[in-house]
């Protein structure tokens, strides 16, 4: 299945504390949970005011289920078509 990046505008994510991270991950994991296997979350990184997150997903629309479901913001949705890293410079060589 395809990698898709998503960014939702949470103003304040950054300045969250534990509990309120654990309760955004816990009403994702529900909604998650009833969606069934075609979407998986896989990580998130929460700064000042965006959590950008990464998904495994069979297309755009689970995704879009996902965040109607759970009341969550999905400014974007890009599907991921490469991951390079320091080494990915080596492969040239």
């Amino acid at each position: 299945m395809p990698k898709y990046v998503i960014e939702r505008t949470v103003p304040g994510a950054g300045q969250m504390d534990g509990a309120a991270l654990s309760a955004i991950a816990g009403a994702s994991n529900e909604v998650l949970r009833a969606l069934g296997p075609d979407v998986q979350w896989v990580h998130s990184y929460v700064t000042d005011d965006k959590i950008t997150c990464l998904y495994i997903a069979d297309g755009p629309e689970v995704i879009k289920e996902h965040a109607r479901c759970g009341n969550f913001p999905a400014d974007s949705i890009a599907e991921v078509r490469a991951v390079i890293d320091p080494t990915t410079a080596e492969l040239a060589s």
